[in-house]
């Protein structure tokens, strides 16, 4: 019995160590993310001007031409990325600040088109629009106006003004084109696919700011949308609805379009599929592609592509690609002890790459918490 009793003890001592040695695993194995981002206070301290404006880089440069952006100048992609997050994160007062500034600096009266650039001062230099900037802003408008009480009726006739120019000054053939320019008349005549917003389009149609015929074209831009066996074209062109290719794919894009599908109902399933392999395989997504051998065109990795693949994983609901998304993406995070927080490498970040990556990982936080 003696025997018998010390067997059980050593099997009880031995059951206890392995368990807790489990639990210890288990405890560094955890996914823990922040409620709010480090990467909002490196934008609110390091990337905003004086005049409260986003700038598109970290280090001041002269700008050189006006269809370029450079150094602190801002722009209107910033603002929509920067109220989507307020959105994301349901923080109103940031909401109203980021749309003071909106109306204040980016809505050109009395035409009521936004201006996509501004330099660090906050003045315009260029009189053109920016389509897929547009509607960003003007769905997350629309989301805040259906959200929150507050300006409630200034964001919905601020929406209607906007989207009122679009339908009226820029379509062509029934398709809004990529910009026009309102001081000389011309306009591109191409629609690029990155911003066919259907999510926008959407708040659009439903508060009676676009015709429900013209939401079906945008919807039918996307849904009859080919492709070359895995990557998606880069426009298509208004006049002859021919779809073009680009011969090195940037992923940013191909997530974009892709996040677009999803709301066709179409899920993006042969370049989900290629993406995961890629990611197994190399241990990263690099930022461009050769459209003809799928293989990478460049070394570099961006932090929008991670931010903008988890977007597409949540949207998917495939929580567990997400999470290594986000592990993977946060190790660009803070390398520059100068700026914590921050995607900042050689002194110098864009801040579409802190933006994105902000919003995949709100969005995967809000996710993982239901």
């Amino acid at each position: 019995m003696k025997f018998i009793f010390r067997n059980k003890r050593s099997w009880y001592i031995l059951l206890l160590i392995v368990s807790t040695v489990a639990i210890v695993l288990l405890w560094k194995e955890r996914f823990v993310m922040d409620k709010v981002s480090p990467t909002v206070a490196f934008v609110e301290k390091h990337m905003t001007n004086p005049n409260g404006t986003l700038a598109t880089y970290l280090q001041d440069a002269p700008s050189q031409r006006a269809d370029i952006v450079a150094g602190r100048e801002a722009l209107s992609e910033s603002v929509g990325l920067w109220m989507q997050y307020a959105l994301a994160s349901d923080n109103e007062p940031l909401f109203e600040q980021a749309y003071m500034r909106f109306q204040t600096y980016y809505v050109i009266r009395p035409d009521m088109y936004i201006v996509w650039k501004l330099d660090p001062q906050g003045k315009a230099h260029v009189g053109t629009n920016a389509l897929g900037d547009d509607l960003r802003i003007i769905g997350a408008l629309l989301e805040a106006a259906d959200r929150w009480k507050q300006g409630r009726a200034d964001k919905l006739a601020t929406a209607s003004a906007l989207s009122r120019t679009l339908t009226q000054r820029t379509e062509q053939q029934g398709y809004m084109a990529d910009f026009y320019d309102f001081n000389s008349g011309h306009s591109t005549k191409t629609l690029s696919l990155v911003y066919v917003d259907l999510l926008a389009l959407q708040a659009m149609r439903d508060h009676q700011m676009l015709e429900p015929d013209a939401y079906a074209r945008y919807e039918d831009v996307l849904h009859k949308m080919p492709d070359d066996g895995l990557f998606y074209p880069k426009s298509i062109h208004i006049n002859t609805k021919a779809y073009t290719y680009d011969d090195k794919v940037n992923l940013i894009d191909q997530l974009i379009v892709a996040n677009h599908l999803m709301e066709t109902g179409s899920r993006p399933d042969k370049l989900i599929t290629f993406l995961k392999k890629e990611f197994a395989t190399r241990g990263k997504l690099p930022g461009q592609y050769d459209r003809i051998t799928h293989n990478p065109a460049v070394e570099y990795e961006s932090a929008s592509v991670y931010g903008l693949a988890i977007l597409l994983a949540v949207r998917t609901e495939d929580s567990a690609w997400a999470k290594q998304l986000y592990k993977h993406m946060i190790t660009f995070r803070g390398q520059d002890a100068r700026y914590p927080g921050g995607y900042v490498f050689d002194g110098n970040t864009h801040l579409f790459d802190n933006l994105f990556p902000l919003l995949g990982e709100t969005y995967l936080y809000n996710f993982l918490k239901k």
